[in-house]
């Protein structure tokens, strides 16, 4: 057999481990999926009516609860990662020949497709709710590309967050400022409207670029040039510091 196909085998292996055990663990699906959930409800119907934006509130609100569901499943797969690593169960991994690639790819796929579930969920709350996208199927599309490049970039770098934390608890909250970015964006009120500082702090962290990439492809119109091209430069950066950070990291520790 090519080392290959071991490779896709021992991946298939770890992703199969992870998927259990995120069914398993019911906090890890109210955190990833329902808790973005109960924020979209809070903030369309409790404080939507004090925003000021154009046209229905959830339209504005939607991209923004995409990437805040992406984000929010992250802190129990830094938990994960590490946990796995303090006990020393990927050390077993490595006696039993398990590829490092395979074993952290589990970690990344699972958290992927998670946050790719969380965002379904989302959308379909939403339609529920009233939001009404009027994307062509190229731009619904790029829609779940981009969901898709940031989902898989966040999952490699709170991977290596998780690897490189000294506890549980520690790796736990390595991911609280990837969490908390998406409030500090244009998530859910314009940037142009906050206070000096805010602003200029909102207008040019790396979520925001993506936010208004997703709400210019959802309201059937075209997103800025420079918002596209940054929202897909954060994404590959995010992924590239993440992958090399957790191979390195996973190599000196395993």
């Amino acid at each position: 057999m090519s080392t290959v196909s071991t490779s896709f085998g021992d991946a298939a292996i770890m992703l199969r481990r992870n998927f259990k055990h995120t069914v398993r663990n019911p906090v890890t699906v109210f955190q990833a999926v329902l808790f973005p959930v109960v924020m979209m409800l809070m903030f369309v119907y409790v404080f939507g009516g004090a925003f000021k934006v154009t046209g229905e509130y959830v339209d504005y609100a939607v991209p923004g609860l995409t990437v805040m569901a992406i984000t929010y499943g992250l802190g129990p797969t830094a938990a994960a990662v590490n946990g796995d690593m303090t006990k020393g169960i990927n050390n077993r991994f490595k006696a039993m020949d398990v590829s490092h690639g395979a074993v952290l790819a589990g970690y990344v796929v699972s958290t992927t497709v998670r946050g790719l579930i969380a965002d379904a969920v989302i959308i379909g709350v939403g339609f529920a709710m009233g939001f009404r996208p009027h994307a062509s199927f190229l731009q619904w599309l790029a829609v779940i590309g981009l969901m898709l490049l940031l989902a898989f970039a966040t999952s490699w770098l709170t991977v290596a967050m998780g690897l490189a934390a000294k506890t549980v608890e520690s790796a736990g909250m390595a991911t609280v400022p990837l969490i908390m970015l998406p409030f500090l964006s244009s998530a859910f009120v314009p940037a142009d409207t906050m206070g000096t500082g805010v602003r200029q702090f909102a207008e040019y962290q790396p979520f925001t670029p993506i936010i208004e990439t997703l709400r210019g492809l959802l309201s059937g119109g075209h997103p800025s040039t420079g918002d596209a091209f940054a929202a897909v430069a954060w994404s590959v950066g995010f992924a590239l510091v993440g992958y090399v950070w957790a191979i390195a990291t996973f190599r000196k520790r395993a």
